[in-house]
């Protein structure tokens, strides 16, 4: 057998709405006593899933008792239907078109935006976030000014596969709480957000049992279930903590036609559950009154005895509020930037809702809560009046960047349907969401059949999307990721090359097209593709770019390409790693060591580091670490084959046979036979010589690759 190889390359204007902001009524600043503050995020968690708001199910048993003792507030709303942007307008107390993040995908959080946490820790606060979803990566900017971001759902690094990168509630909370407890007597601030609720349902046994009629709920209930331990906590701790808890946005459930959310902003996914719960400085009852994501920061900062500011929109939760308030913006502009639709923005003032779009809706929401008798067409002057208060709002950052591959597939695990298209300068009927439901329902379909294993059908249903969608980029994202887990790259090339040509987009299928060059041994053509790319602020476009690079033995180019990556983003892990990498390829043996290790102290179930960091150390003479190394990176990820045909040669110069003979067996039972067909019948040859007790003869040493 050859030499222990590493992995091949990876992919790597108007602060205040014009229609009179709601002021808060004298409300008593909270006693100084009042110094912890545990906010707590349930991902699409839809209003009447819970007791205080509506269901009769007994989902919410834990949070019905803190609700009963708290400030439940009726008439709160989010301002967008995605999480990332949801979680940055609670986070900062600013609208999405002030912020600027307003997708999932292509946005990240400006480092002069102030968020709770970078206020907090000003004030001397402990503060801590644990999140359960990709979705809220800290690359998208929100771990900014928390002394710990943890991101529990990070597992098998998978670039271009569809893993789901998520955590049980229960995991999420049983570190919170050890955060929360190790830090008693320090003002704290804890920011938990569980996503189970989330897109598939599959809740946990038990609660599968009890809900088999709705796997939601069973989701919304165990969620409640999970937290109960924090909660526990939080009421023993004295004085009191402030206790928030909302959701970022709802879920449709089949309501206007919408399966999940992100296309519209009706009120199933637009009102959100809200409470605050301290007693003695939280008054208990039912607040009519509307309530905003917006609302939250400055809530949380009078809590702490710190000033929310006059520039941003929202006032203080506490203390009495009369009145009907006044508007609330929100948007939902994922299908715009994803698939090319119109984007949807609106206004909630009072009992009224506006959604601007090119067939415009009016609602009134007391005599219509269902939202289905759309009043536009009969009242002209109210249409023409919210719609003139919308546009006199600053449209904000609105074009995305790029999307990387690998942030693609893993938001695609979780039922994000990511990409981006083309602006453009007008919208017709057309290009109304409520004309392509259709479509939205084929999108959700095809990740439906990839999640539950059917690819045939799913190809089936990606050919069909690129036949009748020739400009949406997704068609051609989804189909090429389908017939590279396939194995047929060029016809992958060719599918790219096509929505190229097609208009549907430039730099995410470049990249693609060079990830899929790399694989199929081009490097060269690879790095011309991505040529164009090279001033890219994409640390995913820079990390493929070095990839080709390194791999076309221009390591020195490689290694200023990832620099520029670690400029960008400190803690790019996959920037180390490839680092490492390419300095392996040089020979420069300790730097390598030096820089795998980087990257596992940053992401530490990464399996293509652990598997260069076993050549690095084979290369230094330490065999048994080097096999302790390819070990993780097999545990991580049992698919590594590389690292797999370097623990058989390894293990068999080291006298393991029985290791060696697993390993073999297992490299020739599950390796891909179009990619590794010599290697295959290399340890075929060696497994034989195993069998008629012969030694190592078949092997050949220098560790290059």
């Amino acid at each position: 057998m050859r030499g222990v190889r590493t992995a091949r390359g990876i992919a790597a204007g108007f602060l205040l709405l014009a229609a009179g902001c709601r002021r808060s009524l004298a409300p008593a600043p909270p006693p100084p006593s009042v110094r912890d503050v545990v906010l707590v995020t349930i991902d699409t968690l839809r209003y009447d899933a819970v007791g205080f708001d509506g269901s009769a199910r007994g989902t919410t048993p834990v949070l019905d008792r803190f609700a009963s003792e708290g400030r439940v507030f009726a008439r709160a709303h989010a301002h967008n239907v995605l999480t990332l942007p949801s979680h940055t307008n609670i986070l900062t107390g600013r609208y999405p078109w002030q912020h600027g993040v307003r997708d999932n995908t292509g946005f990240r959080l400006d480092r002069g935006v102030a968020t709770a946490a970078t206020l907090l820790s000003e004030k001397g606060f402990e503060t801590g976030a644990f999140v359960s979803a990709f979705v809220l990566d800290s690359r998208y900017g929100l771990s900014r000014g928390f002394g710990t971001y943890d991101e529990l759902y990070r597992q098998v690094d998978h670039p271009l596969e569809l893993q789901i990168e998520q955590s049980r509630g229960a995991e999420v909370v049983a570190a919170a709480l050890d955060w929360y407890r190790a830090r008693a007597g320090k003002p704290r601030f804890l920011w938990v957000h569980l996503y189970d609720p989330h897109a598939p349902y599959d809740p946990p046994a038990g609660f599968r049992e009890r809900f088999s009629d709705d796997p939601y709920l069973g989701e919304v209930a165990y969620t409640d279930s999970a937290l109960a331990p924090l909660l526990d906590a939080v009421r023993e701790t004295r004085p009191a903590p402030l206790l928030i808890v909302t959701s970022d946005h709802g879920e449709a459930r089949g309501d206007h036609g919408e399966l999940t959310h992100g296309l519209f902003a009706y009120e199933p996914t637009l009102h959100v559950p809200l409470f605050v719960w301290c007693p003695g400085a939280v008054e208990p009852g039912r607040d009519a009154a509307p309530a905003r994501h917006v609302d939250i920061l400055p809530t949380i900062l009078k809590a702490a005895g710190a000033d929310s500011g006059s520039d941003r929109p929202g006032v203080s939760l506490l203390g009495r509020r009369e009145g009907e308030g006044g508007d609330s913006y929100f948007e939902s502009l994922s299908a715009n930037f994803n698939r090319g639709w119109a984007p949807l923005r609106g206004l909630v003032r009072g009992e009224r809702k506006y959604i601007d779009l090119p067939l415009p809706e009016l609602y009134d929401m007391a005599k219509d809560p269902g939202e289905r008798n759309n009043l536009a067409p009969a009242r002209p002057d109210d249409l023409r009046r919210m719609r003139k208060d919308l546009l006199a709002i600053p449209a904000g950052p609105t074009q995305p960047g790029p999307v990387g591959s690998e942030e693609a597939a893993k938001l695609r695990s979780l039922g994000y349907l990511s990409g981006s298209s083309e602006p453009r300068s007008s919208y017709g009927p057309e290009d109304d969401p409520k004309n392509r439901i259709a479509v939205d329902r084929q999108l959700h379909r095809f990740v439906e059949l990839v999640q539950s294993g059917d690819n045939a059908g799913a190809l089936r249903l990606a050919r069909e999307l690129v036949a009748e969608n020739p400009r949406m980029r997704m068609g051609y994202e989804h189909l090429s990721f389908l017939l590279r887990e396939k194995g047929d790259l060029a016809e992958a090339m060719r599918v790219l090359e096509q929505g190229r040509a097609n208009g549907a987009g430039a730099e995410t299928l470049d990249r693609r097209r060079a990830l899929i060059l790399s694989e199929m041994d081009r490097p060269k053509d690879a790095v011309a593709v991505l040529a164009p790319y090279e001033k890219s602020l994409d640390t995913e476009t820079l990390n493929a770019l070095g990839i080709a690079l390194s791999d076309s033995g221009r390591g020195g180019e490689a290694l200023r390409v990832f620099a520029r990556v670690l400029e960008i983003d400190p803690g790019n892990a996959f920037a180390y790693q490839n680092s490492g990498i390419a300095l392996l390829k040089v020979g420069r043996v300790a730097e390598a060591r030096d820089n795998l290790e980087k990257a596992l102290a940053i992401h530490e179930r990464n399996p293509r580091a652990w598997n260069a960091l076993g050549v690095a150390l084979m290369q230094s003479n330490e065999p048994a670490k080097a096999l302790d190394a390819w070990s993780s990176a097999l545990k991580h990820d049992p698919k590594q084959y590389d690292a797999l045909y370097n623990v058989a040669r390894v293990a068999m110069r080291l006298g393991e046979r029985a290791r060696a003979r697993e390993a073999m067996e297992r490299f020739v039972a599950t390796a891909p036979k179009a990619r590794y067909a010599r290697d295959i019948a290399e340890v075929r040859g060696a497994l034989a010589i195993l069998e008629k007790g012969g030694g190592a003869s078949g092997t050949r040493g220098n560790p290059d690759r």
